[in-house]
């Protein structure tokens, strides 16, 4: 059975994916910064039935943190074969708004901490020829007025796993950033609702990281877009 970390797996995009990972007989190492929510996520992750799950509190600017989530899958499950690098902030306002403390935030966290996350977990993956899956967003393309931040850190995003996938392969790794438009999470204090029907949902990008786990190995796909079939109307 293979191995999956996943980090921000408490919730949205990260909980989807664990979800679908359990339920194809995969074991999953989920992260979350809150204690509780971890928790619940775990108990819900294994009552599913296929695979186990294990939680590791972990804050992705907090390099040891991640190591003990690596440690975590060493042990419990003998190795890991794939990386979902899914934590992220956002913090929107207008550039002369944007504290300091508000930039290094979003930027550590999801630029920053995403670096941390690999190199974390390089050796682990390098042993299996597993596979990093970077979700980004087309914030990393578009640029958008009261997302500086945001779009800094995603724009570097892109660049990273470029750059990583082009250093990796040569290990055995495979590396995809997958991009998508608004997703239906909780993301930003957002309770999603029927409202968000129009959004991709977290399971489709769940769904998008299998299909990729899926292809021959021969083939990379290092870049995914993913946008609303139907955008809302105006």
């Amino acid at each position: 059975m293979q191995t999956a970390l996943i980090t921000g797996g408490s919730k949205g995009i990260g909980y989807a994916t664990a979800v679908a990972m359990i339920e194809n007989h995969w074991n999953v190492v989920i992260t979350a910064r809150n204690a509780g929510e971890l928790q619940q996520a775990v108990q819900n992750l294994n009552a599913l039935g296929g695979g186990k799950a294990i939680g590791v509190i972990s804050d992705t600017r907090d390099y040891d943190s991640l190591e003990s989530a690596v440690l975590a899958a060493n042990t419990e499950f003998g190795g890991l074969n794939c990386v979902v690098a899914n934590a992220g902030v956002g913090i929107f306002k207008p550039i002369q708004e944007l504290s300091l403390e508000d930039w290094s935030s979003v930027v550590d966290t999801n630029l920053t901490g995403v670096f941390y996350t690999v190199k974390a977990t390089i050796a682990a993956l390098q042993k299996t020829q597993g596979y990093i899956f970077t979700i980004s967003s087309l914030a990393g393309k578009n640029a958008f007025a009261g997302a500086s931040a945001y779009n800094a850190s995603k724009f570097g995003l892109n660049g990273l796993s470029e750059a990583m996938m082009l250093d990796l392969r040569a290990l055995g790794i495979k590396v995809t950033q997958i991009m998508p438009g608004s997703v239906a999470t909780y993301f930003n204090n957002h309770t999603p609702s029927e409202a968000d029907a129009w959004k991709i949902q977290p399971e489709d990008i769940a769904q998008i990281i299998l299909d990729l786990l899926a292809m021959p190995t021969r083939t990379l796909p290092s870049r995914v877009e993913v946008r609303p079939s139907q955008p809302a109307k105006k």
